[in-house]
């Protein structure tokens, strides 16, 4: 359950980062509500799972989720450039990520 809840609170890192660019610096209400509300919600989860698994493998795997998803926004909606050196930077995460959970016991 605990990593059910992880991918949620990384997904919502995702969200409220999307929504912190369309809240334009916080003066259009609506997106700057849902950056504060899944913010929130991102870090309650985020909260309890480190009460579960272990803070290095739980922080990794959040951060990760979020700036992977995050850059998959960034391309696919907000049309920003996918360079070889940024993919690669990408993977690097991805690797990185794997071997923090191969090298923990949870």
């Amino acid at each position: 359950m605990a990593w059910i809840v992880l991918v949620i609170s990384g997904l919502l890192e995702v969200v409220w980062a999307y929504f912190m660019k369309q809240s334009d610096g916080f003066s259009r209400p609506w997106p700057a509500f849902v950056t504060v509300a899944t913010m929130i919600l991102s870090f309650v989860l985020l909260a309890w799972v480190v009460r579960v698994l272990p803070l290095s493998l739980t922080y990794a795997v959040w951060t990760g989720i979020g700036v992977v998803g995050t850059a998959a926004v960034g391309v696919l909606i907000l049309g920003e450039a996918l360079t070889p050196v940024r993919l690669l930077a990408l993977c690097m995460i991805i690797g990185g990520i794997i071997l923090m959970k191969i090298s923990s016991s949870s």
